[in-house]
């Protein structure tokens, strides 16, 4: 069994940024019955993503897919009608659900940081979760010093993009959406999620009153 297939960890983050309207354009051609074509199809001819090169719409879309298929129909059918910003956090729920690296690196770096007095987090502060998850996973320990680094400054995007770190002082902030907006995850057991928005417990528990 070779070291990548005894991994649960992936570097394949690094092939695609959060692209949230992009994933906005592709997602009906996901959700479609005859998705299967309707990929094939724009793969070839590029008339929703506006993305010259091939290799890089097939990346794309191979990365769009994993995060489609992390979160069932129902939560896609909840996201269509929601705000942009409630948008950009589901769509970072999926990312989390998709890419095991992102979750470690939230749960276990950046969630720590926002319990503690220190709010900024720092490229250093994921690289040193970095060198913990490599001490006990030997594919991750094979990767270019070149590509663990991407991948710690893809997740630091993926925050940004999420609006979960402000892109001027590297401080961490929390996303705060309406009871509806945040419905899906208490509904259906997600509730895990709404501390990864930073919510504190006595806020959680406001939005499940709310939603009584």
């Amino acid at each position: 069994m070779s070291l990548k297939s005894k991994s649960p960890y992936t570097a394949a983050l690094t092939g695609c940024s959060f692209l949230y309207n992009e994933f906005q354009r592709i997602l009906p051609l996901l959700m479609n019955s005859d998705a299967e074509q309707l990929i094939k199809n724009e793969i070839d001819n590029n008339l929703i993503l506006h993305v010259n090169s091939l290799t890089s719409r097939k990346r794309f879309i191979s990365e769009f897919k994993r995060r489609y298929a992390a979160a069932p129909v129902i939560f896609w059918n909840e996201w269509q009608q929601w705000g942009e910003k409630a948008q950009r956090a589901g769509l970072f729920y999926a990312i989390l659900k998709t890419y095991k690296l992102v979750f470690d690196f939230h749960f276990n770096v950046a969630l720590r940081k926002w319990n503690s007095i220190d709010h900024q987090l720092t490229h250093m502060d994921v690289m040193m979760e970095f060198n913990e998850i490599a001490s006990h996973d030997e594919f991750v320990d094979s990767w270019s010093d070149n590509t663990k680094t991407r991948c710690a400054s893809q997740y630091l995007t993926f925050l940004r993009q999420a609006g979960l770190l402000n892109a001027v002082t590297n401080e961490l902030q929390p996303i705060h959406l309406s009871a509806h907006e945040f419905e899906y995850y208490i509904k259906m057991g997600e509730e895990w999620f709404l501390e990864a928005c930073f919510l504190y417990p006595y806020e959680i528990n406001e939005l499940k009153i709310q939603l009584s």
